[in-house]
């Protein structure tokens, strides 16, 4: 068998566990591997075989993680050099620049790289106008970090790329690292983008995430076509950007909750980046403030439901559900008659059948019918690789309930 210059070492498969990685899943758990031929690095470069020595994939290592190679090519005459991430990085910009035309504006906000979507496992790219923020969740991409950092101020002729890092990831992959400035200047503390026409103050160096949440771009133009003339509550608001819009389309009025000071004084900031005078903003746990307003025999016409995720891991799964249950039931009961809901899920291990299930068993339970309007997922700049359906986290349903 010919072998890359830069492979460093042989992954064995099991038999019969080839397929997923023949169809292009780019994720090898250590369960599936027999054994390792070589002494190949955390972070180095690997083929994957099958039990009988076929070429399945070339990838990186790691042996600190449970996903013990990520793959990124399936041509065995493929280096993983400079020049393959390079053109890499190209394909993930022209999706964005030449097909969607979403850098259309200087101030523009928009992914430019999406992980296991645009085939570059553990890495997410986001762009600000004039700067980027770059987060890894592989220790082997991380180690290239600035190669990366050069190519993308190369690529896309921005002033600085700034590093954020994701709790927890430290532990899953035996990496070490901190938030802070990789290449270029350092953006300001506060940076506004403009989206649809509102403007947005984003912090990259504190800010949840990567400093906005992009995947909600349509999702947010949706809710305000909704919202002209209504009652809103946005709950879990962190920012104030679905608040934005609805007040933007013409809401009577719009109250943000969030238990977060930060988010609550960005989204009062954001109200009055927009001029928008009818959106009050309440810093309060959501479930304590929702059963106050129910106490208070308040009703709104439009609620959005946008929580943080419930469950990180299988074990997690059952009390998420029932927190879904428990949000929905809070819901209803503050939604007038043939009110909206637009509920979100984005916990990867929670698909839409389940979020669906959550909305029918809440509505037998609080005597309501429910209509579904539509099943969405995040923005097109978020796109969902087919061979790896784990990259469709995001989860959206608008309802009416009579």
């Amino acid at each position: 068998m010919t072998v890359s210059s830069d492979v460093s070492g042989q992954i064995i498969l099991k038999p019969k566990r080839a397929q997923p990685f023949y169809s292009r899943h780019p994720w090898v758990f250590a369960g599936a591997v027999e054994r390792i031929e070589g002494k190949p690095a955390d972070g180095a470069v690997v083929d994957l075989r099958s039990s009988v020595g076929n070429f399945v994939g070339r990838g990186l290592y790691n042996s600190q993680s449970k996903i013990v190679v990520r793959l990124l090519s399936w041509d065995e005459t493929v280096a993983l050099d400079r020049e393959f991430f390079k053109a890499r990085l190209q394909r993930a910009i022209e999706l964005r620049h030449d097909t969607l035309k979403l850098n259309s504006a200087a101030d523009a906000a928009y992914r430019v790289v999406f992980s296991e979507a645009d085939i570059l496992s553990g890495m997410v790219v986001d762009r600000y106008g004039d700067y980027l923020t770059v987060q890894f969740t592989s220790l082997a991409l991380a180690n290239r970090r600035e190669m990366f950092g050069e190519l993308l101020m190369e690529l896309l002729g921005v002033k600085g790329v700034y590093l954020r890092t994701e709790k927890g990831i430290g532990k899953l992959e035996g990496l070490v690292l901190q938030d802070g400035l990789l290449c270029g200047e350092a953006p300001p503390t506060e940076l506004v983008i403009r989206e649809n026409g509102l403007k947005f103050g984003v912090n990259l160096a504190e800010g949840q995430k990567t400093g906005f949440y992009l995947d909600q771009r349509e999702n947010r133009a949706a809710v305000a076509k909704l919202s002209a003339g209504k009652r809103v509550l946005d709950a879990f608001c962190y920012s104030g950007s679905f608040g934005v819009y609805a007040a933007h389309a013409g809401a009577t009025s719009v109250e943000s909750v969030d238990a977060s000071e930060t988010a609550i004084n960005l989204g009062r900031r954001n109200a009055e980046l927009n001029g928008l005078t009818q959106m009050e903003f309440v810093q309060a746990d959501v479930f304590d403030r929702m059963t106050q307003l129910i106490a208070e025999k308040r009703k709104f016409d439009v609620i959005v439901l946008d929580p943080p995720k419930f469950a990180r891991d299988r074990a997690s799964l059952e009390q998420a559900m029932k927190g879904y249950r428990r949000l929905h039931k809070l819901a209803m009961n503050l939604l007038d008659r043939d009110g909206v809901l637009v509920s979100f899920c984005c916990s990867g291990l929670i698909t839409m059948d389940m979020l669906e299930s959550v909305i029918a068993l809440t509505a037998v339970d609080e005597k309501r019918d429910v209509q579904l309007l539509e099943r969405r997922g995040p923005a097109s700049d978020h796109p969902v690789n087919i061979a790896c359906r784990e990259s469709g986290y995001l989860k959206c349903i608008i309802s009416r309930v009579w």
